[in-house]
């Protein structure tokens, strides 16, 4: 991070040390995006959706001057489908980004996959360059680790974080430790040089990503080069952390420090964006990629608010997500919009801002919400809840049918492991897989966002529903799944520029397998 970093300095004043009073935009200029993806941050973490520890002002604040989304979907319950769905517009099952290693299981990727997103997959960065928008990714990528799959080989100009979770700290011989990239190499690992304390919970990461991400802006706003930020910190994933200044101070342990501090993050960002006089031509997006990892405990997982059940489900809350749209001057502020909203519509919309299309020698699920961003609601619109290679479910308007349901083994439920704790529904939070193909079960989530209890206008809503999924099932042409073999072998034992840095580690002999994926 260069001298004009955050480092205790006002933004304002930062940008005069800089050298750099507001930017004048040109009124034909394309607007800077970014997209703020958190990592399992649940609906209800906000203080505006109903936190009572109140502990977001700058989200809650970010809401108030813009349009808050109180129906907005990711595309898959787990991290890295989801995130390959926001950045191609498309769904897991159609990009690649699933297992047919078994019915219905949710699959990422950790150190040992083989592949990742492949470069038959457009994503949206890559195509941002016709505009010649300069894109940055800082945080999290997880779309694959290994040779043709990681950021600035799919269109990214600059990268500063990692491939993987923060899982860890590894021995570094039967397991390596996660590497941090700066753009195409290494710069060292997870808990060796980028330290984070499992004891205490201490990091600087999020601290890191902020200052990588206000440079990227503060550099692109005086090249006067329109820009696409991708902030995709994961404090919030376990195991949470914070740094020293925010440590202690939430109501709701550590990993409401993770929360506050990303809050304030996110309030830096939008200041610097002001102080630099480029706010008005700068779209913002916050959401996160799936619903909170309830299964983690309550010291290390968020809240999914009024909904059932938390990540790798597809129930309400594994896949509802807190969701903002900040642009002043552009969009009404103060406004909350119902609309049904896809993370895969953040792809369509960031073209159209760019005065670009979509590609169209493919399926893309993402809609163009500029319409709903100045209150013109969108045509009704299907949100489909996959998990894995299945459908499991589908909204249309207030009402959701369930094809498939299970929440996880009881193997696995009887270790401890439990994806809905306190929420029990008995036919519907089941421990078996249990197909509803016949009778799907059918719930209005106005009435009950708890999917608690069955609908009494049954027939009605299967006949609006029904054709919807036959339509989608019958022109759906999967993509070859990607997630599905795994090696010791390929794990981070020697990235680029760990030779540089003196960190190469030797590997073992390839002996690829079938992933095993338990839920």
């Amino acid at each position: 991070v260069n001298a004009c970093s955050m480092s205790g300095i006002g933004l304002l004043l930062l940008a005069l040390i800089c050298g750099f009073g507001a930017v004048k935009i040109q009124d034909e200029a394309p607007p800077n995006i970014i997209l703020l993806l958190m990592d399992d941050m649940g609906w209800g973490d906000l203080g505006v959706l109903g936190q009572p520890s109140k502990e977001t002002p700058n989200l809650d604040r970010m809401a108030a001057q813009g349009m808050l989304f109180s129906n907005f979907y990711t595309a898959n319950p787990l991290c890295s489908p989801s995130r390959a769905a926001l950045l191609t517009g498309r769904l897991p099952v159609r990009n690649g980004f699933y297992t047919t290693n078994g019915h219905a299981r949710n699959a990422y990727t950790p150190q040992e996959i083989v592949a990742g997103i492949t470069k038959d997959e457009v994503l949206l960065p890559a195509i941002l360059k016709k505009k010649n928008y300069a894109s940055k990714i800082v945080g999290k990528w997880h779309l694959g680790h290994r040779k043709g799959h990681l950021p600035l080989e799919h269109g990214f100009d600059k990268w500063f974080g990692s491939p993987n979770c923060h899982f860890g700290p590894y021995n570094n011989s039967d397991r390596p430790n996660i590497p941090v990239y700066h753009n195409s190499e290494m710069v060292g690992r997870y808990y060796e040089e980028f330290v984070i304390n499992r004891k205490t919970g201490e990091s600087n990461l999020t601290h890191m990503y902020l200052q990588e991400g206000i440079d990227f802006i503060l550099n692109q706003a005086k090249a006067h080069q329109p820009f696409f930020l991708y902030w995709a910190a994961d404090a919030t994933h376990a195991p949470v952390y914070a740094s020293k200044r925010f440590l202690g101070k939430s109501q709701r342990g550590r990993y409401g420090d993770a929360v506050m501090e990303l809050d304030d993050s996110v309030g830096q960002i939008l200041a610097f964006l002001e102080s630099l006089g480029i706010s008005n031509n700068t779209f913002v997006f916050f959401t996160s990629d799936n619903g909170a990892a309830v299964m983690s405990g309550p010291d290390e997982s968020g809240s999914n608010g009024p909904f059932l059940c938390g990540k790798e489900t597809t129930f309400e809350g594994g896949m509802r997500e807190p969701a903002i749209a900040w642009w002043p001057g552009q969009i009404p502020a103060g406004v909350v919009n119902d609309q049904l909203g896809s993370v895969m519509d953040l792809f369509t919309t960031s073209l159209a801002l760019a005065g670009l299309v979509a590609p169209d020698d493919r399926v893309i699920d993402g809609l163009d919400l500029r319409p709903a961003l100045h209150q013109n609601p969108l045509p009704h619109r299907p949100i489909f809840y996959y998990r894995g290679n299945e459908m499991m479910a589908v909204r249309m308007g207030l009402y959701k049918a369930h094809y498939w349901t299970w929440s996880n083994s009881w193997e696995e439920f009887n270790q401890g492991i439990n994806f809905c704790p306190g929420e029990e529904v008995p036919g519907v939070t089941t421990h078996i897989q249990k197909e509803h193909t016949m009778q799907p079960l059918i719930f209005h989530l106005g009435r009950d966002p708890g999917e608690n209890v069955l609908t009494e206008e049954y027939q009605t809503v299967l006949k609006l529903i029904s054709p919807v999924v036959e339509q989608h099932k019958s022109t759906l042409v999967p993509s070859v799944p990607q997630l599905n073999m795994c090696d010791l072998a390929v794990m981070n034992w020697a990235p680029p520029g760990c030779e540089k840095l003196g960190k190469c580690l030797k590997p073992p002999k390839p002996n690829p397998w079938k992933c095993e994926w338990p839920h």
